[in-house]
């Protein structure tokens, strides 16, 4: 155990040679991953112990009468028992005894359960999901109270060890799903997982170059438990914050919990703001250039669309560098801080925004459309469907300065062909726009009232269909 934990070579390997009941015992922890004060109750326990009090068979006697604590276990393969002790549990050897008790006292620094930053509601909890997962499984099944309710666990990377849980309600989630996602799970190979559940994604989803999520994430646990008791399937890796929704459709990264935290016609009110801020974010810049190449294809009632000066650069040219430009202020913003954000804004706004149209570098309707555009994109409740969306729009862009009206057409028809091609778990990604379901895109469309909702997505073949 010394050699395989390397406990000469790190500071931080801490093993303990002691004498308890007459008996040599030996414990090996990492510093900082156990609790003291749980260990040092239970290593006075031990030294109160007299020589015959572990006869005749001292595990067993350890196990079930002399180790108080809640989380013990044993394990005979000692390259298993390193590998446990550097997740954090405490190994404890005993002369005479074949197997290793691991005691889980551990503990981990970590931060409160606040309010994520990304999904923020007026109404409603204002905890989110943490680094460490076992707080992530608490925070889920303390709103789900179900006998069913499955946290499966696992590990991923040869060398990372990462905790992995695979979260489902029995009764609800289609067993063939759950056994993909396991079966796909254990067939990871890889050193290690050091983004986390970005890299499980890459892994999983098999799109590398599909700039559109095939997994939602939410760092909300009323969202994860909404998606559980529809039938979805939750992938909690240790050590992220975000919690991966499985399967979900492009509809699902246009929802946001906001819309359910207020009355039905509020909530559908508020999805159809998000969906024109998610039509505008693609179409809104692209459009715009097509009617000022071509003016002619606009009626007589809004021929006024269009720059009235040209500016020195080229139109195309302009929203290519301001499309960067904000990409620039966003990464420079993300790397700011806070206290100097509101400095950065002015910047932006006044320096750059205002000079550049004053001195004739941009257009001031470029400068306008590219805000509206930018508007949607950070409207878009999914950060990853706004990333995808930017990308969409650059190429529109492109192909609409090359060709044209034929660019145009073609650059969006290739797009709903893209997207209807697309699958995510064997599950088309359009679903149910292609293929058809009136009274499942009725939900999609319109935020219906929850006593309303009697019925599980179909696509998700649940056990239990009837709510």
């Amino acid at each position: 155990m010394r050699k395989r934990l390397g406990v000469d070579e790190s500071f931080d390997m801490i093993h303990l040679d002691l004498v308890y009941a007459g008996r040599g015992m030996s414990l090996f922890l990492v510093d900082g991953f156990v609790k003291d004060d749980i260990l040092h109750y239970l290593m006075k326990l031990l030294s109160q112990l007299n020589n015959d009090q572990l006869d005749p068979d001292p595990l067993e006697q350890l196990l079930k009468t002399h180790i108080p604590y809640v989380e013990l276990d044993r394990e005979k393969d000692l390259n298993k028992a390193a590998d446990t002790v550097l997740a954090g549990p405490t190994a404890l050897i005993v002369e005479g005894c074949e197997e290793v008790i691991m005691i889980d006292a551990r503990t981990y620094p970590v931060r409160g359960p606040a309010e994520p930053d990304l999904e923020r509601v007026v109404r409603g909890s204002r905890d989110g999901f943490v680094e460490t997962i076992v707080f992530n499984t608490a925070l889920t099944r303390r709103r789900i109270r179900d006998r069913s309710l499955r946290m499966e666990y696992t590990q991923v990377g040869r060398r990372s060890k990462t905790d992995v849980c695979i979260c489902y309600i029995k009764d609800i989630a289609d067993t063939d799903r759950v056994e993909h996602l396991q079966r796909v799970l254990k067939e990871i190979d890889t050193d290690a997982l050091p983004m986390a559940e970005k890299t499980i994604e890459e892994f999983i989803s098999g799109q590398h170059w599909n700039p559109y999520p095939v997994i939602r994430y939410t760092e909300r646990p009323d969202t994860a438990a909404a998606h559980l008791y529809e039938g979805h399937i939750l992938v909690i890796i240790d050590g992220s914050p975000s919690v991966m929704i499985t399967p979900s459709t492009f509809w699902h990264h246009l929802q946001h919990a906001e819309e359910y935290r207020q009355k039905p016609l509020v909530g559908a009110y508020l999805r159809w703001v998000r969906f024109f801020a998610f039509v505008a974010s693609i179409f809104i810049l692209p459009l715009y250039f097509l009617f000022s190449m071509y003016p002619e294809l606009l009626p007589e009632a809004i021929s006024f669309i269009g720059p009235s000066e040209q500016g020195v650069i080229p139109l195309l040219l302009q929203f290519l560098i301001a499309e960067i430009g904000i990409d620039l202020l966003r990464m420079a913003a993300i790397h700011t801080p806070s206290s100097l954000g509101t400095a950065l804004g002015l910047v932006a706004a006044i320096l750059i925004g205002q000079v550049a149209v004053d001195v004739g570098l941009f257009s001031s309707e470029v400068v306008l459309y590219l805000s509206l555009a930018a508007i949607g994109t950070f409207a878009t409740p999914s950060y990853e469907m706004g990333l995808a969306d930017r990308i969409s729009r650059l190429v529109l862009l492109i192909v609409t300065g090359l060709f044209g009206v034929k660019g145009y057409v073609i650059g969006v028809s290739f797009w709903l062909l893209y997207l209807a091609r697309m699958q995510t778990f064997k599950t088309p990604y359009l679903w149910p726009f292609l293929p058809f379901s009136w009274k499942a895109l009725r939900d999609v469309l319109i935020r219906s009232p929850i006593p309303l909702k009697n019925r599980r997505p179909a696509f998700l073949h649940p056990k239990d269909p009837d709510r």
